[in-house]
This record gives C-alpha cells, structure tokens and sequence, in this order.
C-alpha cells in the first residue's frame, strides 16, 4: 500500500493523557547518548514504523543491513503498524512501545519526557538538524525528524498548459481565474478535494507560515485573539478553499473522493491541482510511470501568495523518531536514528527535505530553488500552548472536521455565510485563550 504521510501540521493531534502512564514505571530520565564507539555498541533493538510498505518489500531490512556494517553488534527488528496513531499510542500505556518509535501525534509535548529520553539539548542539536523545536522540551531535544516536507500544490503541468496558464499565481485571485481557465478550456477537475478521505484537508493548515513568510506564525496563535481575522494566514487560506468550491471549480461530489486513485488521475490529466506537501510529489510521479503516464508533467507550485515579491513555503517535520525512555538499550537505539538520520539517504529516496541542515534541498523542490521561493522554517516551540488553546476551542487546526464543514458550507451543504463561520472560529478562540490561555 502507498504511504500516506504523517500530516505534518504544526498541532498534534488532540492531545493524549494515557491512563497508566505512572503505573508502567517512572523513566529514569537517563539520555539516549551517540556512542562514541560503533564496535562497543550491543543489543537488540525493535524499530516501531507507519511505514509498512518498506517493511513488506524488503527495503528496511536493506537499511539495517547498511546499518549494521557500521554497528555490528547491534540487531534491527522492525514492527511495521498499519494504523500507527491508533494502536502505539494504546501500547504506551504500558512500557513495552519499541526502543525506537516515530512520536504518535496524540502525546502532548509536554508530556515528552514521559515517555522518550532525552537526545541532547536544543542549542547542541539544533546546530545539525531542523525541525529540533517541534520536539524541544525545556532545553532538551526527544525527536529528530525523519525528514521535513515543503507545502504547496502538485499540478498538471501539461494541463495547466493547455489552459493557457504558465505562470504560478501569484495571488488567490489569480489562483481562481487560473482554475476557471482550466475548467473552460480542458476536460480536467480543476481542484481535488480529497475530501473523502479527510486527512489531506488538515495539510491546508501546513500552509501557515506560507502567505505572511512568517517562521513565528503559528507561535503568535497563542497571543491573538483572531486568528481569522482579514488578511491573516488562515483567513486566506480558508477563503481560498471556500472559494474553489463554492465556484464549482472543485470536483462534483466530494464524498466520493479516493485517495488512492488521485493519484493516478492527476496524472492522466484528469484532475489538475491538489493541494499537498512535496512528499506527494514521487508518489504521484511513480503512479506515472506505473500508468504509462508522463512523470515530468508532474509540477509543485507554492502557495498563491507573495511577500514582497517572493513566494514563501513552509518547511516542516514528518515524524520524529524518539526513543522509548524504558528500553534496556538507548545507546543502540540513538545510533540507529543518528545513522539513519545522517547516513541511510533515506530522505533523499523519499524526495523529501532532509532533518541534516548540511544537506542540500532535494530534486523534487528544484522548481522551487530555481525560481528563488523562500523556505521558510516554522517555529514550533509553543506547540503546547496552541494546543491547549485549540482543544479549548474545539477547532481542530490539524482535524480534517472544520475544513469538512468548510467544504460543506461551500457548497450549499450546510447554512450559512463564509463571514459567519470564520467570525464563529474566531470566537471560539479568543473565549479558549482566556482559559487555556498565553
């Protein structure tokens, strides 16, 4: 089965408090420290993944085997888990969850030294890797990412071609009369929803950060009252979503969309432009080639709209490989993820952004460093108390809910006026900021 991503928004999930927790033992709040030595270095390790597919075909085993040429007293096993969010973080109530395993969405950073042992401080690691302050927790670091993702919108070139449309919009207007020109001059959906399948709707979220080319974008939510308010990040992101669909510019029937067969069809020229993160971009290029299909029409756009000039892009964090604060042998499990991290090239292979700030920015997003798009590195290091707040709100920045409901309401599915649901979303915000407040 194809993968499909950690949705990399800046919110988890809604946050977890797991019942037994303290009964499956305190951790000993002992560091996962880089062995000095790869010969001294013994033990056998359990790897937790989402990634099933490269556990059935053979390609983790591969990379252990790599990895044992480096650590040879060291054996890998690896636990492949198809529904990853649901059964680790229900294996956490105990302390049986791996020696290393990706951080489920629903632990709350906070809770981090909890569960995960500590992998260095935030000024030490933060000088190698990106993405360190999505897992920095009063000066310590618990995860490094297994690699980030820039945010955007894969598209058809050759139909937005034969559309007369060769240049990224700059602006939301722009998007939309790019998306009418598609709709008039060629047989393709000009936008996907994917609506069915809800998750791909939490990746318009990942967009923050992208329209104001702000890093500190999603820490400034704890401190506003009105995070929708005119102009705002989210007030034109969710405007832009409303008004594909409300102009009919979208697929006919959102509730029969299919993840799976998206893929296939944009790359036939039958849909033009999904909103996604660049990790889409060799899935989409692969179900290409597996369909006869052309795999340079396969373009990645920026969000439309500019700062100054400049398109912006956010870059973010997939999953962070943590390890289990109650294995018997951390120093094992640190050099499977430093090797990994640092040596495996498997970002590389997953065309996605590397967690080695040394690196260079892969091939995939060469549209984007020729056309000089600024990326843009959000900080998350108040991911807490945006959560908190969100909770309270019951918003659900990172839930495919409220953007389902935004769907709806644009195409007449459900009462009432776009003004009405951004001002109610709002609301709800500034009354949950008085209570789980800055």
């Amino acid at each position: 089965m194809a993968r499909k991503p950690f949705v990399t928004a800046v919110f988890t999930a809604t946050t977890l408090t797991l019942a037994g927790c303290s009964g499956a033992g305190a951790p000993s709040g002992e560091a996962a420290t880089a062995p000095a030595d790869p010969g001294s270095v013994s033990g056998d390790i359990t790897v937790l993944t989402q990634r099933t597919d490269l556990v059935q075909n053979g390609t983790m085993k591969k990379y252990a085997t790599e990895f044992n040429k480096a650590y040879p007293k060291v054996k890998v096993k690896f636990q492949g888990i198809t529904d990853y969010e649901g059964e680790v973080k229900i294996r956490m109530n105990t302390e049986n969850y791996g020696d290393v395993l990706m951080i489920p969405a629903a632990i709350s950073k906070d809770d981090y030294p909890k569960f995960f042992a500590p992998l260095g401080s935030t000024a030490q690691l933060s000088k190698r890797y990106r993405f360190t302050d999505k897992t920095g927790v009063n000066g310590k670091v618990y995860g490094i990412a297994s690699f980030g993702t820039a945010n955007g919108f894969v598209y058809n070139k050759a139909v937005w071609k034969k559309a007369g449309v060769t240049q990224w919009p700059a602006t939301p207007r722009q998007f939309i009369t790019d998306l009418r020109k598609i709709k008039a001059g060629t047989d393709s959906v000009p936008y996907y929803t994917n609506f069915k399948d809800m998750w791909p709707l939490t990746a318009w979220t990942n967009n923050l950060g992208s329209v104001s080319c702000d890093p500190q974008s999603s820490n400034k939510l704890v401190t506003t009252d009105s995070p929708w308010a005119p102009g705002s990040d989210l007030n034109v992101i969710d405007t832009l979503l409303y008004d594909i669909v409300h102009d009919k510019l979208s697929e006919k029937d959102p509730t029969t969309t299919n993840w799976e067969s998206s893929k296939t069809l944009i790359t036939q020229g039958k849909i033009a432009s999904m909103q996604l993160g660049s990790w889409a971009i060799t899935q989409m290029q692969d179900a290409a080639r597996k369909a006869g299909a052309g795999p340079d029409d396969i373009g990645f756009m920026p969000f439309p709209a500019q700062k100054n000039g400049k398109f912006c892009a956010t870059l973010l964090s997939d999953y962070q490989q943590a390890v289990n604060a109650h294995s018997q042998h951390k120093a094992a499990a640190r050099a499977w993820i430093d090797w990994f991290t640092d040596k495996s090239g498997y970002a590389q292979t997953e065309g996605a952004v590397s967690a080695l700030k040394s690196a260079p920015m892969p091939d995939t997003l060469k549209a984007y460093t020729d056309s000089g798009v600024q990326f843009v590195e959000r900080s998350e290091a108040d991911t807490g108390k945006v959560n908190s707040i969100d909770d309270a709100a019951e918003i659900g920045l990172s839930k495919p809910d409220y953007r389902q409901k935004l769907v709806d309401l644009a195409r007449g599915a459900q009462k009432g006026s776009l003004d009405d649901f951004l001002g109610d979303l709002d609301k709800r915000w500034n009354e949950a900021r008085k209570t789980a407040g800055s």
